[in-house]
């Protein structure tokens, strides 16, 4: 047995504060040396969420001394404070609730709250979450935007499919695109008042005019006066929509300027093009030196497993647990793209896909996706080199390439006998 050093310090933060936050007004602890050796005086204090009150809160604690300000991530509520706190100067940690959550069976206010995290917080028991600076916090807010603008868009188009239904057009049975050329010119026509299945399907343009006889039988409903109204406004959406997504498009490429080296390698990566490149650095940021090391970033992404183990035996499925939804779906999605190319990761996954199931591939390609990340972005000068789908046979010895090929064909029912070659 021998003791071994820990990354813990054993110092306790001198003069700290601590913001129980709230819709309408925050609590505020402050805890500083007292007059007596050994001994802490605090302070606890109300203000208002609106401006002007929290600038007389911060104008207190720097006249305190207060070099560290903690606060808890309470819905959007913590935001306003955090960024007017950052802003005047001070150490602002946000920290997740869970980890500071008070002892059961103690009273509960807002008060003991908030002078229970700030003891936790001056003994240094409690880690700050990742809060990107600034510039990426502006690009994170407009990538983010733009998800959520492309999925209002295509449930605008889904309720003009399903209204198409109803009026007994069935357009999508012929066009794989509705919203095509072809196909808006066609829904314009029905909004202007055209009914006649020959003229709507005669506005087919180059690989469409091939199915006329299709399109003629797909207009011929019951559309009326009523699902034209609808038609229009659902239409006029969707074109608004394209407009405002053009827009923040826009921005985000005003934004990202100074990240474009960034995004040209990450760009280099499987699966990943421009637009998924910029959203990883907007949600993840450029300075990987507030994740020590890869694994760092992908357990804090949650695409590590969680390790539960109690009286020396695991507990648990291997779940990664709930984590940020808009990186973890622009990681999926470069994994569905990366699956289907004739690269290394290609090969990763269908080779764990077979073996593990298509979730659990997707999950440890996310992994290995977000290790190349980190990599790129904690070294300007590295640059990303594919392994090549065929880095598993090359790198594997002979027996392993013999066992891996027994496997294969007696799951495929066949016996096999080794006979070496002459």
């Amino acid at each position: 047995m021998a003791l071994e050093e820990t990354q813990d310090r054993a110092e306790v933060i001198e003069r700290v504060a601590a913001v129980d936050i709230g819709k309408a007004e925050v609590v505020c602890c402050v805890r500083v040396p007292g007059a007596r050796p050994a001994r802490r005086a605090q302070e606890v204090s109300t203000h208002s969420t609106m401006t002007r009150s929290l600038q007389v809160m911060a104008d207190r604690l720097a006249e305190l001394g207060v070099t560290r300000v903690v606060m808890e991530a309470t819905s959007d509520y913590w935001k306003p404070v955090f960024y007017l706190l950052e802003a005047a100067g001070f150490q602002t940690w946000l920290v997740n609730a869970r980890d500071v959550k008070h002892l059961p069976g103690r009273p509960k206010t807002d008060k003991i709250d908030a002078v229970w995290l700030c003891k936790v917080a001056e003994r240094q028991m409690i880690r700050p979450s990742f809060v990107p600076p600034p510039p990426i916090r502006q690009l994170r807010d407009l990538t983010r935007y733009r998800i959520d603008l492309i999925g209002e868009r295509g449930r605008e188009k889904n309720r003009v499919e399903k209204l198409l239904e109803d009026a007994q057009i069935k357009l999508s049975v012929v066009a794989s695109d509705i919203f095509g050329v072809s196909g808006r010119a066609m829904l314009d026509a029905l909004v202007a008042g055209q009914r006649d299945p020959t003229v709507l399907a005669d506005l087919a343009r180059t690989r469409m005019r091939t199915k006329l006889g299709d399109l003629q039988e797909a207009f011929v409903g019951r559309f009326s006066d009523h699902h034209a109204f609808l038609l229009r406004r659902m239409l006029v959406h969707i074109d608004a929509l394209n407009a405002d997504i053009a827009a923040v498009e826009a921005r985000i490429a005003d934004l990202i300027a100074p990240f474009a080296d960034a995004v040209t390698r990450l760009d280099a990566i499987p699966g990943i093009g421009p637009t998924a490149a910029e959203a990883i650095i907007a949600e993840v940021g450029v300075d990987m030196t507030r994740f020590p090391t890869a694994g760092h970033l992908a357990s804090w992404a949650k695409f590590s497993p969680i390790i539960s183990e109690s009286a020396g035996r695991k507990k648990g499925n291997n779940a990664t647990g709930h984590g940020n939804r808009y990186l973890a779906r622009t990681l999926g999605e470069a994994v569905a793209g990366a699956a289907r190319t004739d690269t290394f990761l290609g090969e990763r996954y269908r080779r764990l896909a077979r073996r593990r199931g298509k979730q659990k591939a997707i999950v440890a390609v996310g992994r290995s996706i977000l290790v190349i990340v980190w990599h790129l972005l904690a070294d300007p000068d590295t640059t990303f080199v594919d392994l090549g789908p065929n880095h598993y046979d090359t790198r594997a010895g002979t027996q392993r390439a013999i066992r891996n090929h027994l496997r294969g064909l007696q799951a495929l029912g066949y016996t096999v006998t080794l006979h070496p070659a002459a």
